[in-house]
């Protein structure tokens, strides 16, 4: 599939927008208070608060370069705001008015006119006409002073980096993480939003791709400080469709509640009021643009609030952690206040995606038994599944090390935990489908590399429960993003067939997530790996495939084009040239090499082609009329030059040397790693040229014989592997580390005809002039 990744417009559309447009505004804060962003209008915005400590402050900010948006689809960086003014009508609650002590103050950060990075503290009330809660404010940037009287210092306007508008609760104590008596909520509003002046509008990526057939995934977690629209507005823009996943995230979504002197989650289930705002208008923007979310939940929650008794634990007593900072910690399936948590938590989106007016589709989303990679130790053991153990079997098996070999009693508890997992995962989808008006569509997400890891081949019997098997679920999802980037083809592979095998999903129910890329620096190297892992997908017949996750596709610029097939004329014909070369015909390698000559006459040479290019003359091996007329058939069947075809090269067709019989140690073609299954075809020339030669040119082989190919893996000739297109070989199970793998093979060329025109006379053929017919080797796409 074609795709790129760009770092800039570079001639795409683009238009203007006015300077502080609603849609661009961002919020941010720190835990554990919440708040989120959402336009209310094409020139307005509001911000929901939740406050829980003294010292929490959160920021309304305006960014002068936009790092959020796809680099198609971003405002450009401008940092003068001289001359630049900006109004808007301010409106707020639960929030320091504008008139007290620590009130909202516009902190500007940017460089002062010596270049020295300097911040602004410019209080909104001077600049405010009307009462401390609802007043009209303009803002001149040229004119404006810091401090809390007037008049103060002058603000630079011409380098500014981020502006930001501060929210405090009432009560608000600088520094102190002291607790509120009670939660604080507050909101803020922003309405007729407006800018004049010298910079008052911006330039902004306006692309349109075409509709490619791929879907996006999204999470709160990662968006919870844009507005809804811009999500929307990038995820069209970028060709995206039909469906996406949005998964509600592990810390942002829940209310939280005083509990002694921790904060956890509102047990009932509740939303807290900025995620409840945030779904609202997310929901019904994508009600507007024909995209219907899947609403993903996982048995996932934020360690710090997530009750102690509901977390699963190893048989040391260890609580399941992720490796993220700071950590989440992973629900126990078989406590049920944890359960009926979730279970509640998912009627209450069901109720947002209903009043939106949206389908109900809701995915569990990789329910399991957390096992701690450092220990391999999988977490059984919390009260809840201890207790259910000792009811199933009257003692409390040893099921540790996972890495290790099980006795039947130790099976059967994983086997119970499979059990516990699927009953658990079958009353929350009941719960959802309870919770709709209508019908309810359940997605399973699985994630392979981890249920499926071979060093542990006893996970699957509490992850990958068989109680999942179809029909359990409407839809099945994959993912095994590890495995991809990792190269481990075959390890993909089999998990594919071990899941059709053990859980029964037609192709037709089953979707395909690929990605993703947790750092920019491996943006080059991930992303062709994910696009192809997009393709493959599409060519095993997965109809619904989703690019986790727009994040990192807008951060690192992946383009998506549509897939296009020319269903009329194709550009290759695997038929071989009909007629025998003979030993007059042409052969001519070619390589591309520039040569600078210096002012002292040596010599820089750099060669610009890895391979030769062929030409062939194949004109002097007709021999009568009769293959004269074959030959112009074949190159009118060809369209001339339009079609490539195979032709066998009379003096290099083997493996073996160049015309030998070819046999499975012939050629090295690659050194297993243990995780790669997947291996193309390649022959080297001058590796053991005399002088100690040691770099060989390297030749794929993409037309290769397919009934003569023999391969070896360490020297013993193999039968594991099929043949792909392209001359790639593919094995049932990855090679092991460090294993040598050969093969052998007879080759043909592809080839087109070099012109549109053949130029052949009975007179000159009669008078013995051979005609020549030039072919050209094709360079093909690997």
């Amino acid at each position: 599939m074609a795709f790129w990744l760009a770092s800039k417009r570079q001639g795409q559309d683009s238009d203007f927008i006015q300077r502080f447009d609603p849609r661009f505004w961002t919020v941010n804060f720190p835990r554990p208070m919440m708040a989120s962003i959402v336009t209310t209008g094409a020139d307005s915005l509001r911000v929901d608060l939740e406050f829980h400590n003294e010292g929490e402050l959160a920021g309304l900010i305006w960014e002068s370069e936009d790092t959020l948006d796809h680099p198609l689809l971003g405002y450009d960086t401008n940092r003068d705001y001289a001359h630049t003014v900006l109004h808007f009508r301010w409106r707020s609650g639960g929030v320091i008015a504008l008139d007290a002590v620590n009130g909202p103050t516009l902190t500007i950060e940017g460089r002062d006119a010596a270049g020295t990075p300097r911040s602004w503290y410019v209080r909104l009330w001077n600049y405010a006409s009307g009462t401390p809660e609802d007043a009209q404010i303009s803002l001149p940037f040229s004119s404006l002073q810091s401090g809390f009287v007037l008049p103060g210092e002058a603000v630079h306007p011409a380098d500014i980096d981020r502006m930001f508008i501060s929210c405090v609760p009432p009560a608000f104590v600088q520094g102190s993480d002291q607790p509120l008596p009670a939660r604080a909520d507050g909101w803020v509003e922003l309405s007729a939003i407006r800018c004049e002046g010298e910079h008052a509008v911006l330039p902004i990526g306006d692309v349109m791709l075409p509709e490619h057939g791929e879907r996006i995934a999204t999470a709160y977690d990662d968006s919870f400080n844009q507005t809804p629209e811009r999500l929307l507005r990038s995820i069209i823009g970028l060709g995206y469709r039909d469906r996406l996943v949005h998964y509600v995230g592990m810390s942002h979504f829940f209310r939280l509640e005083r509990d002694v002197d921790d904060l956890l989650v509102d047990q009932t289930g509740n939303l807290c009021t900025p995620a409840n705002r945030w779904h609202e208008a997310f929901f019904a923007a994508c009600k507007q643009a024909r995209i219907n979310p899947i609403v993903s939940l996982s048995y996932e929650l934020f360690a710090e609030h997530c009750p102690l008794d509901w977390q699963q634990q190893d048989r040391q007593g260890n609580y399941a952690r992720t490796g993220w900072v700071p950590p989440s910690a992973l629900l126990s399936p078989a406590s049920a206040p944890a359960m009926a948590y979730l279970q509640s938590v998912a009627a209450r989106f069901v109720a947002l995606q209903e009043t939106a007016a949206l389908p109900v589709l809701f995915q569990i989303g990789e329910p399991w038994w957390w096992i701690i990679p450092a220990t391999a130790s999988i977490c059984l053991y919390d009260t809840s599944m201890r207790a259910l153990i000792l009811a199933e079997f009257g003692s409390l098996p040893l099921v540790d090390d996972m890495t290790a070999s099980f006795n039947f009693r130790q099976k059967q508890v994983l086997d119970l935990a499979g059990t516990v997992l699927a009953n658990s995962t079958a009353a929350l989808g009941q719960a959802v489908r309870d919770a709709a008006s209508g019908p309810a569509e359940i997605l399973l997400l699985a994630f392979t590399p981890t249920i499926l890891d071979p060093a542990m081949p006893e996970a699957r019997r509490a992850n990958l429960p068989v109680e999942w098997a179809f029909p359990a679920f409407d839809r099945l999802q994959l993912e095994d993003y590890d495995w991809l980037t990792g190269g481990a083809d075959g390890l993909r592979r089999a998990a594919y067939t071990f899941v059709d095998q053990r859980l029964g999903y037609p192709l037709d129910r089953q979707d395909y997530l690929s990605g993703f890329v947790l750092l920019a620096e491996d943006a080059a190297r991930f992303w062709p790996i994910i696009d192809a892992g997009l393709e493959e997908a599409r060519e095993r017949g997965v109809a619904q495939r989703y690019v986790w996750a727009l994040p990192q596709v807008a951060r690192d610029g992946y383009t998506r084009l549509p897939f296009q097939e020319d269903d009329t004329m194709q550009a290759y014909d695997d038929v071989l040239y009909p007629l025998a070369l003979g030993r007059d015909a042409g052969v001519s390698p070619e390589f591309s090499t520039t040569i600078a000559v210096t002012a002292s006459g040596h010599e820089r040479r750099s060669s610009l082609w890895s391979d030769a290019r062929l030409s062939f003359d194949v004109g002097p091996g007709i021999r009568s009329e009769k293959e004269l007329g074959t030959l112009i058939a074949f190159f009118r069947a060809r369209r001339g030059a339009a079609r490539a075809f195979r032709l066998s090269d009379p003096f290099d067709f083997s493996s073996n040397a160049m015309t030998g019989t070819p046999g499975p140690l012939d050629q090295t073609i690659a050194t297993g790693d243990g995780l790669a299954a997947r291996f193309p075809l390649i022959k080297s020339y001058g590796a053991n040229s005399p002088g100690g030669f040691d770099e060989p040119q390297i030749r794929r082989i993409t037309r290769p014989r397919a009934e003569t190919v023999r391969v070896a893996v360490d020297g013993a000739e193999v039968t594991g592997w099929s043949l792909q297109a392209g001359g790639v070989l593919m094995f049932d199970e990855a090679p092991p580390q460090g294993a040598a793998i050969t093969a052998g093979f007879l080759f043909d060329v592809s080839v087109r005809f070099a012109e549109d025109r053949l130029d052949v006379t009975s007179a000159n053929y009669a008078a013995g002039e051979a005609p020549s017919v030039p072919l050209i080797e094709v360079r093909e796409a690997v």
